[in-house]
């Protein structure tokens, strides 16, 4: 995994190997049962005791050091400054590829950093909830690209982390169904003034072009205050990508509402060439052009190989 351009010299990364990571572990105790760690995992994902044990536990370590420094220099910026602003939640981004296992790894972390002491509140957002709804993107003619930048409601999204940051309570967040694959309608939760959010997407650490005239220009990943991206080779993702399509085929298409339940019927064959059509047409595009071009900008890298164990971990230089 080089993360350097190819005339740069310097690595900003620290980069590890899975064994290295694992050790920094340290004494950090196990709070996740073998049936809670089941239950966080996706359908086509790994993660088993050990990969919690020696990926997430450390990772979940550094967080717990990373949300404390944070606190105690806001404490100290408010008696410098002398106000007394709330405290502000410790927002955390998910970012990488379709099927690269994102909702795993935010779920995990979410259930292992709500059993901190002293248990802080811990939530959790999808940014799916923030694309426009499927009738926009077809009068818009975006359907095609759908978790592209373009396929968001990016002043929605922004307001909304504008919002928490600035520690109101009961922010709204539309929800989107994976079943319909569309927002529903008149439909939201609410996020009430957590000590850390987790937002999860593939375009979370999406820059916009630079203002001419030097007027701020906000993106997504300003309210970040760390970020994991979740790394795999291509291939690997391709192969992943249709072996869930395959899976769903099988269990969610057969639901007469699910918007992909003309897919149902499909043979193993027919199936994985439209899964194939269907990656190098939208995902594909979406990863070369748009997601994997923001990996340089994560806080800490996660590289996992073919069989979805984490290989490697690479953490931004202070």
């Amino acid at each position: 995994m080089d993360i350097r351009a190819a005339d740069q010299p310097y690595n900003p990364y620290r980069v590890f190997s899975r064994e290295q990571w694992a050790r920094l572990r340290d004494d950090m105790p196990m709070t996740l049962k073998s049936e809670e760690i089941a239950a966080l995992r996706s359908m086509h994902d790994r993660l088993d005791l050990r990969e919690v044990e020696e990926i997430y536990l450390p990772l979940s370590r550094l967080l717990s050091m990373y949300v404390d420094a944070a606190q105690r220099l806001f404490y100290a910026q408010r008696r410098f400054l002398g106000i007394q602003d709330r405290k502000m939640p410790y927002i955390i981004g998910v970012a990488g590829s379709v099927a690269v296992g994102k909702s795993t790894t935010a779920r995990v972390l979410q259930a292992m950093l709500a059993r901190w002491s002293p248990r802080p509140k811990v939530d959790l957002v999808t940014t799916d909830g923030f694309l426009f709804p499927n009738a926009v993107l077809e009068r818009q003619g975006l359907m095609q690209k759908k978790g592209f930048p373009d396929s968001y409601d990016l002043p929605t999204l922004l307001s909304f982390l504008s919002d928490i940051k600035a520690g109101r309570r009961r922010v709204r967040a539309p929800v989107y169904s994976h079943l319909t694959y569309d927002i529903v309608p008149n439909a939201w939760i609410e996020i009430d003034q957590p000590d850390i959010l987790i937002v999860e997407g593939v375009n979370v650490l999406q820059t916009g072009r630079l203002p001419r005239d030097g007027n701020a220009v906000p993106v997504v990943s300003d309210f970040f205050d760390f970020s994991v991206y979740i790394d795999a080779e291509e291939p690997v993702l391709r192969e992943w990508y249709v072996r869930r399509f395959l899976a769903l085929r099988d269990t969610a298409f057969h639901d007469p509402r699910s918007y992909f339940n003309r897919y149902s019927l499909l043979s193993d064959e027919e199936a994985t060439a439209t899964a194939i059509a269907i990656w190098e047409r939208t995902n594909l595009a979406n990863l070369e052009d748009n997601i994997l071009p923001t990996r340089p900008r994560a806080t800490l890298i996660l590289k996992k190989g073919a069989d979805h164990v984490v290989e490697q971990v690479a953490l931004r230089r202070l």
